[in-house]
């Protein structure tokens, strides 16, 4: 097994504390990281007894780790394009591939996070996986928002180079990153979009005994001499629990691909956990290029993923639905300037995708436009709950495909709710987390809970009131 790199000097800064928050005499520079997949436990700072992220646990241990991060749509496209335009689904209008497939607006990308960046004198990379439709054209938009940028798609996550080889696209994403950093005028603050296609499966490739999840070669060999334990959700039993249209979602069919025998699901699971640690070993090779160039002490470093992922749980594989492991994902903030934030602090406040362009405006000292729908976590990171803060999420998931059943719901810290209002009739689900954390029973048609039922039910439509935008999206009604 090769070593991973070592990351020597980025994150040795502050002590734990806080202080008032003085302006800063310099813009700070922001890396946001963004990972494929990826749901809130699969971290070593998050617990896992396996995975090894040395990197990122370090970004937790100096800074701050939302423990209750969430996406307000559980799909790469729309999540992507809600963290470009600081909007939800309903208000930016992407599906994705769902109906009506509407690309983000012209008008989004204006007011995108990017651009306003950049107006401020920010220097803008992108590099890695884009998957987002913009009006204008991808082309177009990138170059407004980005002063380079280099995709690499959700394709082949080795690519040939000019001298025949072939590279991973993660060590390609930490190139470019790297020679962005390199080629960084002093003068200047920078913005440094990292976005992996790790750790998304090779949903292509059905060839028995050939793990869905290609690693860097970094990694070749980890994780080779554990049994990955099986998922503590994973009984038949739970399966059956599910309503039959779940049962014959492509959250089914793609467990037939990926975890339906103990030999797929111990060779697709190890290849995962390379996926995730060979990407923290990119990672620390752009933190340490920070440091040798002086940038670090300067730099807000942000890592999250676009939503979370089903490795076996309740008969599962993917995302899409409404269950905690489809909707719920890491986030880590690190400022490494003096009196800035917690240090080593989990956060047990609701965080969205929603609100990181806000955030990242905010660190930038950028005014948020008024149509954004999140809000920034600046007071959190500073140890101050606004009393106002929310309690509870919209949620919405909305295709063409029939595998993908539609729906929409609001997720609370005790309650959450979802009705898949493309059913006939449709069917409404409702769980009591505190007293069911693992979602197990469905209190919708409970007498004793028809007051909250309606409550939901009234939330749900009231956040589609306020989100949707009806000039840009034809979304389904929900019944009445």
């Amino acid at each position: 097994m090769k070593a991973l790199p070592i990351l020597v000097s980025f994150l040795g800064l502050c002590a734990a504390g806080f202080a008032a928050d003085a302006p800063s005499a310099k813009a700070p520079n922001i890396l946001f990281i963004l990972v494929d997949d990826q749901r809130n436990d699969t971290l070593g700072c998050a617990g896992h007894p396996v995975i090894k992220t040395p990197h990122i646990d370090r970004l937790a241990k100096n800074g701050v780790r939302f423990e209750h991060a969430y996406v307000t749509t559980p799909i790469c496209m729309s999540s992507r394009a809600t963290i470009f335009t600081g909007m939800t689904e309903a208000g930016h209008g992407y599906t994705g591939g769902g109906f009506p497939a509407t690309p983000v607006q012209k008008m989004d990308v204006d007011s995108s996070f990017p651009v306003l960046l950049r107006s401020e004198d920010y220097r803008n990379g992108f590099y890695g996986k884009q998957h987002v439709k913009f009006a204008e054209g991808k082309e177009a938009a990138l170059k407004r928002m980005f002063d380079d940028h280099k995709v690499y798609g959700g394709g082949p996550h080795f690519m040939k180079q000019p001298d025949g080889s072939k590279r991973h696209t993660a060590d390609l994403i930490g190139d470019r990153s790297v020679e962005f950093i390199r080629s960084q005028p002093k003068e200047k603050p920078f913005c440094l979009y990292m976005s992996f296609n790790i750790a998304h499966a090779r949903d292509g490739d059905h060839r028995p005994g050939i793990g869905h999840f290609p690693w860097p070669p970094a990694v070749d060999g980890m994780y080779d001499d554990i049994d990955p334990a099986t998922p503590r959700l994973g009984d038949p039993k739970y399966f059956e629990m599910q309503p039959d249209f779940l049962k014959e979602s492509l959250n089914r069919v793609r467990w037939y691909w990926r975890w339906d025998t103990p030999q797929k699901y111990r060779i697709n699971m190890q290849a995962y956990y390379r996926m995730l640690s060979g990407m923290d070993g990119v990672i620390g090779r752009v933190l340490n290029e920070l440091t040798t160039r002086g940038l670090a002490e300067n730099t807000v470093v942000i890592y999250t993923a676009d939503n979370g992922f089903y490795m076996g749980e309740r008969g599962f594989a993917g995302k899409w639905s409404h269950y905690e492991e489809s909707l719920r994902v890491p986030l880590i903030i690190h400022d490494p300037r003096p009196d800035r934030m917690k240090r080593n602090t989990v956060i047990p406040s609701l965080a969205l995708n929603l609100d990181l362009p806000a955030t990242i405006l905010k660190l930038a000292a950028i005014d948020v436009p008024e149509k954004y729908q999140g809000r920034s976590l600046l007071p959190l990171l500073r140890g101050s709950t606004p009393t106002d803060w929310r309690s509870n999420f919209f949620t919405e998931f909305n295709s063409s495909n029939k595998k993908l059943p539609d729906w929409r719901g609001v997720h609370g810290k005790r309650y959450t709710y979802a009705n898949y209002y493309g059913q006939k009739p449709a069917v409404e689900i409702l769980y009591d987390l505190e007293e069911d954390p693992d979602q197990m029973n469905n209190l919708a048609s409970d007498p004793g809970h028809r007051e909250i039922l309606n409550r939901m039910r009234f939330r749900t439509e009231s956040y589609l009131k306020e989100y949707r935008r009806p000039e840009i999206m034809k979304l389904k009604v929900a019944p009445k």
